[in-house]
């Protein structure tokens, strides 16, 4: 249960950095395409496709780059969807397995230390039936 919770997890933080690298992706491309468009369009200027440097004018790179940041940007709006849905799994696993991470605070006003302080004596019915993730 807890090594399936902790993949979930790791799902999804891996779900959230491939999102924050197409974010930096678009602000690259934006970059770009905001230099360029003030350039002759008669320009060669280089562009790097699949490792190689390809010699083109500006008028072919721009709307090659355009493409790509709209395609990104569905591309990312397609992983902030999973990622809200694993999300909801996530919270539903937790749920039914009575999951608890480590210093989250039993119930309302309660803090780190009253987590601890009730996983350190070993009772109360919550505790005992839950699984602490670290």
């Amino acid at each position: 249960v807890v090594a399936t919770f902790q993949r979930m997890r790791q799902e999804q933080r891996n779900m959230a950095s491939k999102a924050a690298e197409l974010e930096m992706d678009i602000n690259e491309h934006s970059l770009v395409i905001e230099t360029l468009k003030e350039v002759d369009p008669s320009r060669k200027c280089f562009r790097l496709v699949g490792g190689v440097l390809v010699e083109r004018t500006v008028k072919e790179v721009l709307p090659a780059l355009e493409n790509n940041k709209e395609q990104i940007t569905k591309i990312i709006e397609s992983i902030n969807t999973q990622m809200q849905a694993k999300g909801r799994e996530l919270t539903e696993y937790r749920e039914r397995y009575n999951i608890r991470l480590v210093g989250e605070g039993e119930g309302e006003g309660q803090g780190q230390s009253a987590a601890s302080s009730s996983n350190s004596e070993g009772g109360g019915s919550k505790s005992g039936a839950g699984v602490l993730v670290s």
